[in-house]
């Protein structure tokens, strides 16, 4: 006996939908971001999540569950990113065994002058087509879904705890901003 829940009609075309987009829209945020910034999609994700944490610093391990990705994929990108001067990987002052990246201050300025063609691609494909109830709506059903996909709030934790302010995303990064108090230069 088949005990497979088959999806209805309209189950399908939405799952079909996300699926789409989970396609699409990746293609055409790195399709903007290489062309104008040449960085990847992924690697501003990582640039933005570095200038969100105190000292604009995590762990290799942190930073990898941030932006979802396998340590071996974050530290290929930590590498590259390294070797264009935008972060630095450095021993942990308290523990030697464990391997931090920091957001350099050319990382900063990178993500300063990326941020705002990307934001412009965000308003286009995301922010321009939902009415305001309907980006409610999303925000509840991302919600759900990421209560179900990702318990614990480790993806994207820095940015959707928005204690920085969200810089790159909220508003342009500053260039002096570091450490805690951000509206402080250091």
């Amino acid at each position: 006996m088949d005990e497979t829940r088959w999806l209805s009609d309209d189950q399908a075309d939405a799952w079909l939908g996300l699926v789409a987009l989970f396609e699409v829209l990746p293609a055409a945020l790195d399709a903007q971001l290489i062309r104008d910034a040449q960085l990847t999609f992924f690697e501003f994700l990582t640039l933005a999540q570095l200038a969100e944490v105190p000292d604009r610093e995590l762990r290799l391990t942190d930073l990898a569950a941030g932006v979802n990705a396998s340590l071996p994929r974050i530290s290929r990108v930590a590498a590259r990113l390294e070797e264009d001067g935008y972060v630095e990987r450095v021993r942990n002052q308290s523990d030697a065994r464990s391997r931090h990246v920091r957001l350099t201050d050319a990382g900063w300025a990178k993500l300063a002058s990326a941020s705002p063609g990307h934001i412009r691609d965000v308003n286009r494909y995301f922010v321009d087509a939902l009415t305001a109830e309907q980006m409610t709506q999303l925000t509840r059903i991302c919600d759900q879904m990421l209560g179900v996909l990702d318990p614990d709030g480790r993806v994207l934790a820095a940015t959707m705890r928005g204690e920085s302010g969200r810089p790159a995303l909220s508003r342009a990064p500053q260039p002096a901003e570091r450490g805690v108090n951000r509206s402080q230069p250091s």
